[in-house]
């Protein structure tokens, strides 16, 4: 799996982290960005299908 790197607000990381660890919804902030980024992109997958932007409904515009 590749790796990349980003910077967010210590503020956003602080309120990652409290979804981190024994007592989170993750166990670790990879896993976190995993599900948030995928959660985000199928959202616009719905955005861009209610507006037909979508050319095959796989995430591909036209």
């Amino acid at each position: 799996m590749p790796k990349i790197s980003v910077e967010i607000p210590q503020e956003l990381l602080d309120d990652l982290d409290e979804h981190v660890g024994d007592d989170g919804k993750f166990v670790n902030r990879s896993d976190a960005v995993r599900a948030s980024v995928r959660k985000t992109l199928d959202i616009l997958d719905e955005i861009d299908d209610r507006h037909d932007r979508l050319e095959d409904g796989a995430g591909r515009q036209s």
